[in-house]
């Protein structure tokens, strides 16, 4: 069982995490100039831009409610897969941030959930 350390290292990274991508999902849904553009210079339809923000709202959304936390972070781990595909395609050298996310919110979600740490643990007992 971790300690208390653990248990609001976890959280932390987890509404840093969260935080983040409701901003990011949520600036494209209302269709804030700067995301709009930004969408529109990664290739998408500027059309599209409210449908993408939809996307990771909703599976940001399950990724914070504890029930259905597994299910977001893997929704999240495929938007954010999407978003590293896009990057390496416009040979934008920012490719690996989409993937250091995926790898903080696997992190938080495994430090805050006994089930996933005992599905998958880091270490065989002896």
């Amino acid at each position: 069982m971790p300690g208390m350390g653990v248990h609001w290292t976890a959280r932390a990274i987890s509404a840093f995490v969260a935080l983040f991508l409701f901003v990011d999902g949520l600036g494209r849904v209302v269709r804030f100039a700067p995301y709009l553009e930004g969408t529109v210079q990664a290739g998408y339809p500027a059309y599209q831009a409210s449908w993408i923000g939809l996307a990771l709202v909703v599976s940001t959304l399950l990724y914070v409610i504890p029930r259905t936390a597994i299910l977001g972070a893997i929704l999240v781990t495929g938007y954010l897969g999407g978003a590293a595909a896009t990057q390496v395609r416009a040979e934008n050298p920012w490719f690996l941030f989409p993937v250091a996310f995926g790898v903080l919110a696997w992190l938080g979600l495994y430090l805050r959930d006994a089930q996933l740490r005992a599905l998958i643990p880091v270490r065989q007992p002896t």
